[in-house]
């Protein structure tokens, strides 16, 4: 799972524009969890099952898992137990959450990567300032934007 968690490509000398890559690649496959695979993000999020966390992986895909075992995470942790609230609430109104929770995450991970790269103050704010400019990924799920 490591290696799925990590920003794709090689090499030492990363971007912005790589952390902007690796952004939108991670939210298309939360969007797609959200939307066109909603039917089976739902049954993954099994509310019997151990908190489970949405994660947005840099191949635009998604998985439901538990969080990383390692402490501290390599990578920042998404939204844990995303399952528990699942049946107790309306089904667009969960959604949503894990929606918010999502873009929150997401935010997370492309500044800790600004961060870990060793990004100058001009590099940082140019991430700032390009996800910033970003739809929110409940913007993008139906009826709920």
């Amino acid at each position: 799972r490591r290696s799925r968690l990590q920003m794709d490509g090689g090499g030492t000398h990363r971007t912005p524009e790589d952390v902007f890559r690796d952004f939108r690649a991670r939210r298309a496959g939360m969007i797609k969890a959200l939307t066109t695979d909603v039917e089976k993000f739902y049954q993954q999020c099994d509310p019997e099952k151990e908190n489970l966390c949405l994660y947005g992986l840099p191949n635009e895909t998604w998985e439901v898992n538990l969080p990383a075992e390692e402490v501290p995470p390599e990578l920042p942790e998404p939204a844990l137990g995303i399952n528990f609230a699942r049946d107790g609430m309306d089904e667009k109104d969960w959604l949503s959450l894990v929606a918010v929770h999502s873009d929150a995450w997401l935010l997370a991970v492309a500044f800790y990567f600004g961060a870990r790269f060793g990004f100058d103050k001009e590099s940082r704010y140019c991430i700032f300032l390009g996800l910033s400019t970003r739809k929110q990924a409940r913007e993008d799920l139906p009826t709920l934007g």
